[in-house]
């Protein structure tokens, strides 16, 4: 008969040695189609079939008996292939024998021993002895709370060891979102666990099965024996032999076993007591373990082994393990006092906070350790707010650098003037700080900024730790389940009123003081002495306010940011508003002050435009109280218009005006001055022609009286530009232009007068100069040089006042031309009769002094040409008229590099 496979083979086995009733795998080729196709096993000549597990047909696992040979080949049968072969061998190790009287350290394991030492930063739970995941899929924890599983499933848990285990409750708090599909492969999983253990019992019958099978041939021999025999159990008879033979065997036994029987008791006990303790160590060395733990900080750990010994052994009646367990208590108890301590210990970080309030909380600790922790920070608040005022007021803090936390990189006052971008959620009020701005800040400035970080450093924190309170993330998993969370949560209900007080009782503190440093008499007389006593320290001026007015802003924001309600941040607000007009007032005030000294600071230096520091001054006066008033004046998301205020709105244009009028009162008074009273003067010289041509030039023409006017003309631009409101800009415009006018026209009169009367007064000496006649002169040959001596004076005041402002020259030179077309007109009225030749002369000299003049005449002085020309007799004659126009052109083409400075399109038209 042919055989469908070819004969087993064996071609390997692991491991190759080892002693009776080793497991071994078996691998090879045509090891069978299945279980039932192996018929047959034998290892070193033992059968081992019954022990042997088809795996494949490739693979088969089975125990080695205790064969005869120690060493030998694996044989495998079959139905499908018949008797195999082998071509390697198995050696079999006999163990070794210890006599009855032989003393062997033989430790028996009698339970299942777990290791305890898998995770040593983390304490063993008690549920870790048992399967965690007894389904074999991945556990969905409900949301279902514990209250709600108790009364559906009354007197049930779903604890699978307990005796009242629920699959229900079990499915519904572990697997709630798993799938029908999920749940399938769960059912299976069951199922496996359940053959295994099947597979391990029916294992250990087969390992044993071959002593059973000699013993029951033994006792199958015997009574063979004892039916051949035919006997009954009488005297003499081979039962009662083996019976006297039997006892005295175990009389014997006893004699020579009883010290070695005695021995073993011993041994039991001491194995048993061993056991106990191995069993039982954990609470044995857990109060060891404890203040170890502690002493490394390890509070995990002990809370953890705290809660398993508490599970295992809180309610025992052993009385070995009551007193381990109360040492356990009596440390834990001592425990929950040094982490309360360090949990109301100031400093301390947010997160070490709530590590501690956790901990508490899983040592159910009495009371409630979280209320606690904020009540102490509150204090703590108050207290670093109230030592920042001492430490100040006491002089302590001399210097900025005493002021300063750890990595503070504010910037100073003066270089964040109009710097106003808001702090946002996330952001930070701090910018880079100049090395100056150590020696330069107020110790008010400081104070501010100093309490200004600790509320932002502290506040914060504060509020964070009472959110978490309130949804109650301050818990673990245990605190949960402990119901901690829900009482937490019903606590920070009752207690939310308390901390509103807290937050408002800080930020009341925070305005307070501040007000102490610089409003004290905004606070109640009974509260000055205790926020004030600030009366020795300097008065601030408008550039720190602003500083100050930035700083509060930036708390105001940073509070903000931790959307505390704005009901109680409103002191702060309000404290801003009275800053921001005590900013403005006193920015005006030592405007007012600053403006008043300038008359003092006039040196009359003038510079390349012929212009002294006067207007240059002004006007950087009036930008630095512009720009201090920027920070003040500008409106923050849920500020005010400080100027919508009508008080405050009357004040300020009284001061801008009283600005304005200090001014112009120095300007009047400088204007004022003697010569002798100004320290330096500086006279123009102009030499138009030769050095000591026009000698007749006064030494005191000096431009002194021409800046005081010049300097006007930026003040009313300054007004009309500034970024003030507009009801004050029109008053402070209205009442200033009137004063501004008013001087004016008295320093330009005092001017003309200064100019124009010596020009004037000149010309009647240079006429008669010679002893000249007009009644008896000779023929014309050109203009006579008092003339040009007059020209060369008016062209010398244009040259100053152009220097000066280009935009006088018309109105200047209008008056001087006009006083002396005047002067011209009465001394030609004042001639009795004119000569042919004088009154060619006299026409001659009255042409050339209009022409070079014209773009400077007015009505006036138009009037006084034409009246001074008919005085003078026609010309009778067209060659006199011919003459008189050739001496015209001689002058003009003579004169025409000095007149050019009065030509139209040099000058600019005047802007009034």
């Amino acid at each position: 008969m042919s055989r469908a496979r070819q004969p087993p083979l064996v071609t390997g086995i692991s491991p190759k040695e080892g002693l009776a009733w080793t497991k071994v795998t078996i691998r090879g080729e045509n090891l069978g189609t299945g279980p039932a196709d192996l018929i047959g096993l034998s290892i070193c000549g033992h059968n081992c079939l019954l022990t042997a597990e088809w795996m494949s047909a490739s693979k088969i696992v089975c125990r080695v008996g205790p064969a005869k040979d120690d060493k030998g080949e694996i044989i495998v049968t079959t139905k499908s292939g018949g008797l195999g072969t082998s071509t390697v061998s198995f050696k079999l190790l006999k163990p070794e024998r210890i006599g009855i009287l032989d003393q062997s350290a033989v430790w028996v394991d009698e339970m299942n021993y777990y290791d305890m030492r898998t995770d040593r930063n983390k304490g063993l739970s008690p549920l870790s002895l048992r399967p965690t995941n007894p389904l074999g899929i991945d556990i969905d924890k409900g949301k279902i709370p514990q209250k709600d599983m108790e009364q559906t499933f009354p007197g049930m848990t779903g604890d699978f060891t307990s005796e009242n285990f629920s699959a229900a409750w079990y499915l519904i708090e572990n697997h709630s979102g798993s799938s029908f599909e999920q749940l399938k492969i769960a059912a299976n999983n069951l199922k496996k666990q359940a053959n295994k253990k099947n597979e391990g019992s029916l294992a250990y019958v087969k390992g044993g099965l071959s002593t059973f099978f000699e013993a029951q041939d033994a006792l199958a021999a015997i009574h063979q024996r004892l039916e051949s025999d035919g006997t009954e159990r009488v005297e003499g008879s081979m039962t009662q032999r083996l019976e006297n033979i039997l006892n005295r065997a175990s009389d014997t036994a006893d004699t020579l076993f009883q010290e070695v029987l005695g021995r073993k008791d011993k041994a039991d006990s001491t194995r048993n007591a061993l056991n106990v303790l191995q069993r039982f160590k954990f609470l044995f060395n857990l109060p060891l373990n404890i203040e170890r733990n502690i002493q490394k900080g390890d509070y995990d750990v002990v809370i953890n082994d705290y809660e398993k010994a508490k599970s295992l052994f809180g309610n025992t009646e052993v009385p070995v393990f009551k007193k381990v367990y109360s040492e356990v208590e009596m440390r834990i108890t001592a425990l929950r006092t040094l982490l309360l301590e360090k949990l109301l210990q100031t400093p301390s970080t947010l997160h070490d906070q709530k590590r501690y309030i956790r901990y508490l909380s899983d040592l159910h600790a009495p009371g409630d350790p979280a209320w606690q922790c904020i009540y102490a920070q509150h204090k703590w608040i108050l207290q670093l707010m109230q030592n920042c005022r001492d430490e100040f007021i006491s002089g302590q803090r001399v210097g900025v650098g005493a002021l300063e936390l750890e990595g503070d990189t504010r910037s100073s006052a003066l270089s964040r003037l109009g710097h106003t971008s808001s702090l946002k959620r996330g952001g930070s009020l701090r910018t880079p700080r100049p090395s100056t701005w150590r020696y330069e800040s107020p110790q008010q400035v400081q104070f501010v900024e100093k309490l200004s970080d600790v509320v932002i450093g502290q506040l914060p924190n504060f509020w964070k730790l009472w959110i978490s309170y309130v949804n109650g993330s301050l818990f673990s998993e245990t605190g949960e389940k402990s119901g901690q969370v829900e009482k937490s949560k019903k606590n920070a209900r009752q207690r939310q009123n308390d901390f509103r007080k807290m937050i408002e009782e800080v930020t009341n503190r925070l305005v307070k003081l501040i007000r102490g440093a610089l409003l004290n008499g905004t606070l109640p007389p009974h509260e000055q002495s205790l926020y004030g006593g600030w009366e020795s320290k300097a008065d601030l001026t408008g550039q720190w306010m602003t500083q100050i007015i930035h700083t509060v802003r930036g708390c105001h924001e940073a509070l903000s940011a931790l959307e505390i309600p704005n009901d109680l941040l409103q002191v702060i607000q309000d404290l801003l508003v009275d800053l921001r007009v005590q900013c403005l007032v006193v920015t005006l005030l030592h405007t007012t002050e600053d403006i008043k000294r300038l008359a003092e600071k006039e040196d009359w230096v003038v510079d390349n435009e012929g212009i002294t520091s006067l207007p240059s001054q002004f006007e950087q006066c009036m930008v630095q109280m512009l720009q201090s008033l920027k920070e003040p004046l500008e409106i923050k998301p849920g500020e005010i218009n400080v100027l919508q205020v009508d008080q405050v709105q009357d004040q300020a244009a009284e001061l801008s005006v009283k600005i304005m009028r200090v001014f112009i009162s120095c300007l009047d008074h400088l204007s004022t001055k003697t010569d002798a009273e100004i320290s330096a003067t500086r006279n123009i010289a102009v030499d138009l022609s030769s050095p000591d041509r026009f000698s007749a030039i006064h030494e005191d023409f000096s431009h002194t009286a021409v800046s005081r006017t010049v300097v006007l003309f930026p003040v009313s631009a300054l007004v009309n530009t500034a970024e003030v409101p507009l009801t004050i800009s029109v008053i402070v415009t209205n009442v200033s232009v009137e004063a501004v006018r008013e001087l004016d026209r008295k320093l330009f009169d005092a001017y003309i007068e200064r100019r124009a009367d010596p020009i004037a007064g000149a010309l009647e000496p240079g006429i008669y100069a010679g002893y000249f006649d007009w009644r008896d002169c000779q023929a014309p040959t050109g203009v006579r040089n008092y003339l040009k001596e007059a020209l060369v004076n008016i062209i010398a005041v244009h040259a100053e006042v152009f220097t000066v402002s280009k935009d006088l020259v018309p109105r200047v030179l209008s008056k001087i031309v006009e006083s002396v077309a005047d002067e011209m007109c009465r001394l030609m009225q004042c001639v009795s009769s004119f000569s042919k030749h004088g009154a060619l002369q006299a026409r001659l000299e009255i042409c050339a002094l209009k022409d070079a003049i014209a773009p400077y005449l007015n009505s006036k002085s138009i009037v006084s040409f034409k009246h001074s020309l008919d005085t003078l007799p026609q010309l009778p004659s067209g060659a006199d008229k011919k003459l008189l126009e050739e001496l015209l052109n001689k002058f003009k083409s003579s004169m025409q590099l000095q007149l050019t400075c009065f030509q139209p399109s040099s000058i600019q038209p005047i802007k009034r």
